[in-house]
């Protein structure tokens, strides 16, 4: 089962309110900060969950601002920061000659929290090469 790191309840104290399919975003949200932390470094539990309560707090908060992000943006998949232009009337799309250009599909406050707390640029583990 995947984990999920805040709860509604979590969501409604860190923003102030939360949309109707919060469950299913928090879900979504918890996904993207697992791929954000592939390199961090913390002690879990046998499900995965970390053990420390200052990690808990900065992964709980990093997926409440996700989700108050897609919130506010509309844009849960990232799918509208590749175009520079829509409309929906005889459907009209631009794409973003630089994709990579467009809004970025992590909150800010997302990485601000998950930076701050130390769990981002992280150095990969390598073993059995000396450091130079």
């Amino acid at each position: 089962m995947p984990r999920v790191y805040a709860t509604r309840d979590d969501l409604v104290a860190y923003a102030g309110t939360a949309p109707a399919e919060s469950d299913r975003l928090l879900a979504r949200a918890s996904e993207l900060v697992d791929f954000l932390l592939i390199t961090a470094r913390y002690d879990t539990d046998d499900e995965g969950y970390p053990t420390r309560p200052v990690i808990q707090d900065a992964l709980r908060r990093a997926t409440c601002a996700q989700v108050q992000y897609w919130d506010t943006t509309g844009d849960e998949t990232g799918a509208a920061g590749q175009y520079t232009s829509t409309q929906i009337g005889s459907l009209v799309l631009e794409r973003d000659a630089d994709p990579s250009g467009g809004p970025s599909p992590v909150a800010p406050a997302a990485g601000r929290i998950l930076a701050t707390s130390g769990l981002l640029g992280q150095a990969p583990i390598t073993l059995g090469v000396p450091s130079c």
